[in-house]
């Protein structure tokens, strides 16, 4: 009797596509995430003028920014948000990303103060103390 010979040739390895997928997804999140946050920063707004202020270079700091547009509406994460949902969103905020976080208020110089108040008052109800005014130097425009 003879007894069967498997001379098989093929070679083993490792399945790669699992793999190649995930990373191909990891890339088209982190582009479309670094796109929206981009766009929260370039939304058309007549900002205030300063002769003094810092340049923006602690890109480490959790941020939320907030657009206040000059009829008074105001954008959270590109979204519409009002002033009554503005304190538990910052509370919600300070707990996931903690103590560090920094609230820039983004508002067009023909909105009234009236208007900033209450975004200035949610964040001392939810202990943010770092809160930044994005403006234009006068030099720079």
């Amino acid at each position: 009797m003879q007894i069967p010979q498997h001379n098989s040739k093929r070679k083993y390895g490792f399945n790669m596509t699992p793999m190649i997928d995930v990373v191909f997804l990891l890339i088209i999140f982190f582009l479309v995430s670094s796109h929206l946050s981009r766009q929260e920063s370039q939304l058309e707004l007549e900002l205030p003028t300063a002769t003094s202020g810092q340049d923006d270079i602690d890109l480490e700091t959790p941020r939320l920014t907030i657009n206040v547009r000059a009829d008074g509406s105001m954008l959270l994460a590109g979204r519409p948000i009002t002033t009554d949902q503005l304190k538990n969103r910052f509370l919600e905020a300070r707990e996931k990303e903690g103590e560090d976080i920094e609230v820039r208020i983004r508002g067009s110089r023909l909105t009234p103060y009236s208007t900033v108040e209450p975004i200035m008052l949610a964040c001392t109800g939810a202990k943010i103390w770092n809160v930044t005014y994005a403006v234009y130097r006068e030099s720079a425009r």
